[in-house]
């Protein structure tokens, strides 16, 4: 009976081992914590900056560990075991135990990194050594370097094939983004975001009844995602990678993860940073003499000279008569010469066990503008994930969600137009007293619109939830939920007290508000599983899942006119007419099946199919569903290869794929007949109007892509380079086929039968010049090289398309008139006749053509690090080009100031100058040249740059002098400096009326403990 007892014991001993073993693993890792002995010590870097998350076992077992926060670790061993250190992106380290107890490690920088780097794509996750298909990413550490307010502006010049463009350098303003050009003709080159596996939308929901200089109805709603909490970010770009996510990725994909927690103690993290902004470059513009001498000139040119001496008519030119002809204002610096201040600070706290982690992170920003007045854009966002698993890694679950107010209070007028064509005589902006200065009713006050008011107030809401379980060892399960709000709420005043009270405009006849409401809901789910099998040369991944959407958007939009008081303005009640300018509403539902099948052979042959089969409630019954998939291939031909031990050759694949991706990008609703308000009623009835006719026979549009790529090492991955060559065509386009005016619509949406072709080439390096113990001098480079071109158009020439594409020419040209210069007898501009008829008419005599889209784009960045001090400097390039201001002011003489090159103009019979004579805008015999110069080739010049994009200088304090903490602290800036022979505000940016983007200078303090 005894022996049983002890028998009973022991097994009882040995299950609650097995079962504390069980409880201690660590992804797989055994953490044993009854051994006799424990090693401990601390992990760093060759700087000394503590690595968090470094896997620490004993070799030859599963038994391991993990470092904290601080780089400690503590893990039982015996004296004569061996700890094996390793850390992605950093060089594999064993040490014999030896009987110590204390062992403080710093791990050494693995130039080849390409074994350990994961990409996300989106449904799955693979190495940088192992993908087929064309995913770029874009991590953490590059986005911490630049000031900025907006995911996408952290990604100009780094990806090749991706050209990004800022609309506006107000804050909360857009951005314009095409993934290898231009696809189809309906304009939309908008990529897909995903952010942590949502959808979201980036479409804005600001009305252009309410557009301001701020956005012209383009606030973009990706600003609710704040950069630091940006862990990284994929571009999708061809077949193999889009294909899985069908018609969704026709424009490509873009996929945002935000940071997590990681294991280890609790760590707090503080972000504080200040900027100051200016106008980078100033417009050369004539000066008081200069505008006052062409002025009159142009006055006398058309024949009203004898009229400059009769006093009744000085009203007619007060800055020839009535104004100080000596005075001098550079309203460039008064109306945009301020300096704008953001203000950004954010507090993270993590940690968690090896089993769950944490993170949460709140910001709060506030940008003023460069215009006078207290205009300010303020942000508040928190972000949170939690990550948890089971003991045995089979269940796992992790959310995240971000919550984001905006508050957009601008000018409702964008000063940036009147800084440029103000006359420089014009009164000072304030009298005696300090009032508005209306000159005795002779000029209209710029800051009057400062009066005027624009809000806009933006809530945004993602949240996101995933589960997965292993139900075999080789089988798991997993599915995500994703829910995403959006919502804006704007309003733009035009009180009277905007315009001179001598005019008579009062809150009874004038004033009016002008209202946006705006929301969008959408939620998803997405199940799947994920089935990987091994063996001895094969590894086969196989993944199938099922996606449902939906997405609601509600919009009202209403204006009020006429109010007892300006006091009243913001009630529409109180409002004399109330006119409802759009109220609508749709629904969007999306359904679709995708899968994937991976084969790796050999670890150097890898085969990739994917496919999605879509349905969209856009489209008609019969039209719902379309099919979509891609094959790619990789042949990493150095694993078996005779080159395998090269000392050049370090990494060698071939890669290619083909597929097709769709696009139902057209908008709700519009295979049927449709209505919207008018805003007018009729005996207390409100009227609807036709907006679209009954079409249920359009589908998809279909967009095939084609690639092939070489990647390839050199000297132990010390250089990587990357070729590719791609062509992607569009077919089936949906756009607006025109209709004859009688049928009392302009279009009807449905298929044309046209194609066009993006082709071009990719370059990218990626090199490390010198890697030493204290020095490193790291060097990435990329450049595209795209073409795009319309390949068949079936019937242009006699459609009313015939003025905007030609067949063999890209979609972004322009027809213009092909300008000869200065006629020298009349001083009137002249154009070539194509056509020889005696006149210059647009259809038959636009015949020159310019493409206004980039030919050249890419980027180069160099990163010096000397022990604790790290310079980076990012330039990027762009070939194209773009009008120049003659395309707004072809002739000197108006009332409005203009570059000084309008200053060389024709003056005598003879003169062979390339301006104009000068003119007052009184004779409209002349308008039709002005109208010809501005519509030609001559209203278009090179464009192309090179800016010093982002320039960051920081230094991290040694441990001893910051107390413990890990404290850095850096100065940055952003388009410090540019070079180009453009005449104009800026040559990415070249409107005259929008503000260009903005030079920036920022402090900033880093904190951890």
């Amino acid at each position: 009976m005894k022996n049983k007892l002890i028998a009973k014991y022991r097994q009882f001993l040995y299950c609650m081992l097995c079962l504390c073993i069980h409880s201690n693993t660590i992804q797989g890792l055994e953490v044993f914590p009854f051994q006799q002995s424990e090693i401990s010590g601390t992990i760093t870097d060759a700087q000394g900056v503590p690595l968090a998350g470094v896997t620490i076992i004993i070799k030859g077992t599963q038994k391991g560990s993990i470092s904290d926060f601080n780089g400690t670790y503590a893990i039982p061993a015996t004296k004569n075991e061996v700890l094996v250190f390793s850390f992605m992106g950093f060089k594999t380290q064993e040490m014999a135990i030896q009987g110590r107890t204390q062992w403080d490690v710093q791990l050494e920088t693995d130039v080849t990194t390409l074994n350990t780097v994961e990409i996300n794509a989106g449904y799955y996750t693979v190495k940088d050594k192992e993908r087929t298909g064309n995913i770029a990413k874009l991590e953490a550490k590059t986005i911490e370097k630049q000031p900025v307010n907006n995911p996408l502006a952290a990604m100009q010049g780094h990806i090749a094939g991706v050209d990004i463009v800022q609309t506006t350098g107000l804050p909360g303003g857009g951005y314009q983004m095409a993934i290898r050009g231009k696809n189809f003709m309906n304009g939309s080159t908008e990529p897909l975001y995903i952010v942590n596996g949502v959808p979201f939308g980036a479409q804005s929901l600001a009305s252009l009844e309410i557009s301001v200089g701020i956005n012209a109805g383009n606030i973009s709603p990706l600003n609710a995602i704040n950069p630091s909490d940006i862990e990284s970010m994929e571009v999708l770009k061809d077949a193999d990678a889009t294909a899985i996510y069908g018609a969704r990725a026709a424009n490509g994909v873009v996929l945002i993860t935000t940071k997590k927690g990681k294991a280890g103690s609790t760590r707090f993290q503080a972000h504080l940073s200040s900027t100051l902004g200016q106008v980078a470059h100033f417009l050369d513009l004539m000066n008081t003499e200069q505008y006052l001498e062409v002025r009159r000139e142009g006055i006398v040119n058309d024949g009203f000279g004898a009229f400059l001496d009769n006093p009744a008519f000085d009203f007619i030119w007060p800055d020839l008569k009535t104004w100080d002809q000596t005075r001098y204002t550079d309203w460039q610096k008064e109306l945009i010469g301020g300096i704008a201040y953001r203000n950004h600070a954010q507090l993270s706290v993590s940690g968690g066990s090896e089993h769950t982690q944490f993170l949460v992170s709140g910001s709060f920003q506030k940008e003023t503008t460069v215009f006078p007045g207290d205009a300010h854009y303020k942000k508040a966002s928190v972000h949170h994930t939690i990550n948890h698993q089971s003991h045995d890694g089979r269940f796992k679950i992790n959310l995240s969600s971000i919550y984001s107010v905006e508050h957009n209070q601008m000018p409702r007028t964008d000063l940036t137009g009147l800084a440029y064509t103000l006359v420089p005589n014009a009164p000072a902006l304030y009298d005696a007293a300090g009032n508005l200065n209306w000159e005795n009713n002779t000029w209209n006050n710029p800051l009057a619109s400062l009066e005027e008011e624009y809000q806009a107030q933006i809530h945004t809401r993602m949240a996101n939830l995933g589960l997965s379980y292993h139900v075999l060892p080789h089988l798991e399960f997993k599915t995500s939920l994703g829910y995403n709000t959006y919502g804006m709420d704007s309003y733009k005043t035009l009180p009277s007290s905007a315009r001179n009270p001598k005019l008579g405009f009062t809150p009874e006849n004038y004033s009016s508000i002008s209202t946006n409401s705006a929301t969008r809901q959408s939620w998803i789910v997405e199940p799947q599983f994920d089935w990987k099998q091994a063996w001895s040369d094969v590894l086969l991944s196989v993944l199938v899942g099922t996606t449902f959407q939906q997405e609601a958007t509600d919009q009202l939009v209403q204006k009020g006119t006429g109010f007892p008081n300006n006091r009243l303005l913001r009630n529409l009640s109180a409002a004399k007419t109330l006119e409802v300018k759009q109220d609508s509403d749709s629904e969007y539902k999306y359904q679709a099946l995708f899968g994937r099948i991976n084969i790796q052979w050999k670890d150097a042959y890898i085969l990739n199919l994917t496919g999605r089969r879509d349905g969209s409630s856009r489209f008609g019954p019969g039209k719902q569903f379309g099919n979509f998939a891609a094959l790619g291939a990789a042949w990493l031909f150095l694993e078996n290869g005779f080159l395998k031990h090269s000392k050049v050759f370090s990494f060698g694949k071939l890669r290619g794929s083909y597929g097709t991706t769709g696009s139902d990008n057209i908008g709700d609703y519009k295979f049927l007949d449709t209505y919207s308000v008018t805003g007018y009623d009729y005996n207390g009835t409100s009227i609807l109007e036709p907006t679209g006719l009954f079409n249920p026979l359009f589908g998809w549009e279909t967009n095939k892509k084609l690639e092939a790529a070489v990647e390839l090492g050199f000297f132990k991955d010390r250089i990587l380079l990357n070729t590719v060559w791609y062509q992607n065509r569009s077919a089936n386009q949906l756009i607006g086929i025109p209709l004859a005016t009688t049928t009392g619509f302009t279009e009807l949406t449905g298929n044309f039968d046209a194609t066009v072709e993006n082709t071009g080439f990719e370059f990218e390096i990626r090199a490390i010049n010198i890697h030493s113990k204290n020095f490193q001098w790291r060097s990435t480079f990329n450049m595209s090289l795209p073409k795009n071109r319309l390949v068949k158009f079936p019937g242009l020439e006699t459609s009313t398309f015939a003025n905007r594409y030609d067949i063999g020419k890209p979609l972004t040209i322009r027809h213009l008139y092909h300008a000869l210069g200065v006629d020298s007898d009349t001083g009137l501009y002249q154009f070539e006749d194509y056509n020889e008829d005696g006149h210059i008419r647009s259809l038959d005599d636009k015949q020159w053509i310019e493409d206004m889209a980039p030919k050249l784009y890419g980027g180069l960045g160099n990163t010096l690090t000397y022990k604790n001090l790290t310079l980076e400097l990012f330039f990027q390039f762009k070939k194209q080009q773009a009008f120049n201001p003659l395309v707004s002011a072809a002739a000197p003489g108006f009332n409005t100031n203009g570059s000084v090159a309008l200053w060389n103009r024709w003056q005598h019979p003879g003169d062979t100058n390339p301006i104009m004579r000068a003119i007052s805008g009184l004779d409209p015999s002349v308008f039709e040249s002005i109208e010809n110069q501005s519509a030609s080739s001559a209203a278009v010049s090179d464009a192309s740059f090179v800016r010093l994009r982002n320039i960051s200088l920081a230094y991290r304090l040694p441990k001893n002098l910051s107390g413990g903490c890990d404290l850095n602290v850096y100065l940055q800036g952003q388009n410090l400096w540019t070079l180009s022979n453009y005449d104009g505000p800026d040559p990415e940016q070249p409107s005259s009326i929008i503000m260009p983007p903005l030079r920036q200078m920022t402090v900033g303090v880093q904190l951890g403990f």
